[in-house]
């Protein structure tokens, strides 16, 4: 069995659009566009079509620095998402995102780094590994 080894840096992680900088650097290096910053996306990303994953059947996803990244993808960078999605004008679903946020504000809800990790865990051919 074919294990492809993929490693984040953690630390290069300090909100949300750093995130998918590093997702991109990691995943999309050989591919002439990269992800949007969406969780949709990165779902998408996983299934393995394009980009690094392309044609991987197992892969170990070694995230360096990861209580850095746990923490900057937190509670006060969540709040501020769904604050944004909120704001006047906005073309998302704002009952879904004051629910979202109430959640969150209840010590309830997922922070992003939570959204994040729930993703790849719907992905059982990606073995996260802190390291």
């Amino acid at each position: 069995m074919m294990v492809k080894q993929i490693a984040i840096e953690g630390n290069a992680i300090n909100d949300i659009a750093s995130f998918y900088e590093e997702i991109n650097r990691v995943f999309m290096m050989e591919e002439s566009w990269t992800i949007g910053p969406s969780l949709d996306a990165f779902n998408d990303l996983l299934y393995g079509g394009y980009g690094a994953l392309q044609g991987a059947q197992w892969v170990e996803l070694f995230w360096r620095h990861m209580d850095h990244s746990h923490k900057a993808l937190g509670y006060q960078t969540t709040r501020n998402y769904y604050l944004d999605k909120l704001r006047p004008g906005s073309p998302y679903n704002r009952k879904l995102f004051a629910e979202k946020l109430g959640a969150l504000d209840s010590g309830h809800g997922e922070t992003y780094f939570d959204s994040v990790m729930a993703i790849l865990a719907e992905h059982p051919r990606i073995r996260v590994v802190s390291a």
